[in-house]
């Protein structure tokens, strides 16, 4: 009889401790998907500032003689009407982007580099802004 009375209540210490062990894996699972989707947004906005580099890289190769005269430079003042829409679109579109900026650079006669930044605080959990950097030749 007294090895009975030992036995119980047993089972309930079981199960109150199988449910704190329970939590904690969900806790564990619940922390990986926030990361996750941490890493997926900044992943996106990676993908987003190469498309846009690449795209106006490709803008600037189809108006080569205005790009070689220095007119998608950023820090100029375009007089050609495609290289100004062209500027103006990019811009707009690397405004999407969290405190997006888009630099473009002449380098060299022939060479240049075009530079996106954008603010990704949030998947590295602090004020930290990333940059993407193309360099290319017409």
């Amino acid at each position: 009889m007294s090895q009975r009375k030992i036995e119980q209540g047993f089972s309930l210490i079981e199960i109150l401790v199988a449910i704190v062990i329970i939590c904690f894996g969900l806790l564990g699972v619940a922390g990986l998907l926030t990361t996750g989707l941490k890493n997926t947004h900044s992943s996106q906005y990676r993908t987003q500032a190469s498309f846009l580099a690449y795209d106006m890289a490709e803008r600037m190769r189809q108006n080569r003689q205005v790009a070689l005269n220095g007119e998608y430079s950023t820090s100029t003042t375009a007089t050609n009407t495609i290289a100004a829409n062209d500027k103006t679109q990019w811009q707009a579109e690397i405004g999407k982007l969290p405190s997006g900026v888009g630099i473009v650079a002449m380098t060299n006669t022939t060479f240049f580099t075009i530079t996106v930044q954008w603010d990704d605080s949030k998947a590295a959990g602090g004020g930290a802004t990333e940059q993407f950097v193309f360099r290319g030749e017409l």
